[in-house]
């Protein structure tokens, strides 16, 4: 298929930028956005490349954000090619990185080179925001370009992060927010000895049975109009010494909470020690905190990509705040709008990973008429 926006996503395919290697996928885009007029800042840190590039000065402030990282291959006996070689059959492109996310990167560019063109005097600002570091552990990449954005007083107003968001059809699903996520690694401390003189041993596992089962069944809230109710989940559980005979001296549990804007990390904190310390154990907890949930309500960005969706597809989209994290957590507490939005999510991190080109041209007419609803449709009406 000889399509600009297939040609550009087998081509960023082509370079095996897995975690946390770019492997020229940004000097690509680069490329095409300075010819465009756009200001391109390379930021380097540690292991991971970034990329700022903006066209214009004024606000508002509309940004692509994304990543040209991908996870590895997996075992590649059982990819049908060459997961860094595109190739396409019966209409999908399949590659590495096609549907997560260098399918949506090559839309955002042939989107923008588009919108340019029949609008060269645009209002406000456009701006990429690309990482090399998302699917790894995001330390580097997106949350390192906003502190910088912030020192400097340089703010995003709107933001379409590319995630592969669609379920079964380009745009059927827009994420307009993502729940929080805390996880903490709990030791709970007893004392060692033999099964035989239990009145010489502290048995952890049978004290944290009542705690931990306490903290599963906690009702941490009701939800509300965007989230479902707070989760909590244990992931690992691990003790002992590998004998019969031995009561051992400690028991580590690994959890994670998904919340929603109805709680917040210091409250979920305060409420798991509260268990735990009414249970009288002694323990120690570690913390990492992954994201504070964020929600993005009917306003200029929503509205603009809803409507850019129906006139595309014509189809009405599905909110949600579904799924796990991304980096639009590091984009909305600066006080951005932001979705996410690109091709259908059914083959990511798998292998033989593959999306639909009919998707990513549609894509393209979606990203498109979003910016012309936000730069140019909507500022000519004020």
């Amino acid at each position: 298929m000889n399509h600009p926006v297939i040609e550009l996503a087998k081509a960023l395919i082509e370079r095996e930028s897995v975690t946390p290697q770019d492997a020229g996928c940004q000097p690509l885009m680069a490329e095409r956005l300075t010819a465009l007029g756009f200001d391109i800042e390379t930021m380097v840190f540690e292991d991971t490349t970034n990329m700022w590039a903006r066209k214009g000065s004024k606000a508002p402030v509309f940004c692509f954000a994304g990543h040209t990282d991908v996870v590895p291959a997996g075992d590649l006996s059982q990819w049908h090619t060459d997961p860094f070689t595109p190739v396409i059959h019966n209409d999908m492109l399949y590659g590495r990185g096609a549907a997560d996310m260098k399918g949506s990167l090559a839309a955002m560019i042939i989107a923008t080179e588009r919108f340019v063109n029949d609008y060269p005097n645009h209002q406000g600002s456009i701006s990429y925001l690309i990482t090399s570091d998302e699917e790894g552990p995001f330390i580097n990449g997106t949350t390192r370009v906003i502190d910088t954005l912030e020192a400097r007083q340089e703010k995003i107003d709107h933001c379409i992060v590319g995630e592969p968001s669609s379920s079964h059809r380009v745009g059927d699903i827009v994420k307009n927010g993502r729940r929080g996520s805390i996880s903490g690694e709990l030791v709970i401390k007893g004392k060692q000895g033999h099964v035989a003189y239990p009145d010489h041993v502290v048995n952890p596992i049978h004290l944290a049975t009542p705690a931990l089962a306490e903290l599963s069944q906690t009702a941490w809230d009701n939800g509300n109009d965007y989230f479902p109710a707070t989760s909590f989940q244990l992931t690992n559980i691990y003790s002992g010494t590998g004998a019969t005979n031995v009561v051992p001296g400690q028991l580590t549990a690994l959890f994670n909470l998904r919340y929603s804007t109805e709680l917040d990390d210091q409250t979920i904190v305060a409420q798991v020690n509260e268990i735990l310390t009414r249970h009288q154990l002694d323990y120690d907890i570690k913390w990492t905190y992954n994201g504070q949930p964020f929600i993005t309500e009917p306003g200029v960005l929503l509205d603009s990509v809803v409507d850019a969706i129906a006139t595309v597809t014509k189809q009405t989209t599905q909110l949600s705040t579904s799924g796990g994290t991304s980096d639009g957590r590091f984009i909305a507490p600066t006080g951005a709008e932001v979705i996410e939005l690109g091709p259908c999510n059914a083959t990511i991190h798998q292998v033989n990973e593959c999306v639909a080109c009919d998707d990513l041209i549609q894509l393209v007419d979606i990203y498109y008429h979003s910016m012309v609803n936000i730069l140019a449709k909507l500022n000519s009406e004020c």
